[in-house]
């Protein structure tokens, strides 16, 4: 029987790629180990991040989705002038995306063992981007782009603290920070080509 390499302190840890000397568990311990806590489900005892810890980002970052979510239908249904056509086919898309970065999340904290927090007294206070409504459409997008530029920095950040401690949510949160990175991207267009007129 080998004896499993702390990945907490293997060379892999922080290249990402195993030495050629990395011993790995045997088959009779994994089974072993997946007997024990079985209540404990997806989460087994290799997981090394602080699991409450990672569920209140989680959940802080389900907040913003849902607070974003609100603020681009609301800019969806406002909108008017003459480029609103465009620019609410944005919204409308934006909207949908940011609920699907929420299911997401929510799904997540399901599978570390705790519960989305989808109280709505809470939202606002819980989330990083504000629900700033906007006084015309050239406003309604710069509001946008800035609170892209929040999530980008926010999830960047949790991206960085949960490090290779919790590799699924790491590539769930590495996926929605490429996506708000293209909206961001797409407001500050819209926003160039209305400083040029």
């Amino acid at each position: 029987m080998s004896t499993p390499a702390n990945p907490a302190t293997s060379p892999a840890a922080s290249t990402g790629v195993a030495p050629a000397d990395a011993k790995l568990t045997d088959v009779a311990t994994l089974r072993a180990n997946a007997r024990r806590n079985i209540e404990d489900g997806a989460v087994t005892g290799t997981y090394l991040a602080d699991k409450q810890v990672v569920i209140k980002l989680l959940n802080d970052a389900l907040a913003t989705e849902y607070v974003c979510v609100l603020r681009y239908y609301r800019h969806y249904f406002m909108a008017s002038g003459m480029l609103a056509d465009s620019v609410k086919a944005e919204f409308l898309e934006h909207a949908q995306q940011e609920q699907a970065h929420a299911h997401q999340l929510a799904e997540r904290i399901v599978q570390l063992g705790g519960e989305p927090d989808l109280n709505p007294d809470t939202l606002t206070k819980r989330s990083h981007a504000e629900y700033k409504e906007g006084r015309d459409l050239r406003d309604m997008v710069k509001e946008d782009l800035i609170a892209e530029r929040i999530a980008i920095d926010s999830y960047r950040e949790m991206i960085n603290y949960i490090g290779d401690r919790d590799t699924t949510t790491k590539r769930i949160l590495e996926s929605i920070l490429a996506q708000e990175e293209e909206h961001a991207d797409e407001f500050a267009d819209l926003l160039d080509g209305w400083i040029g007129e």
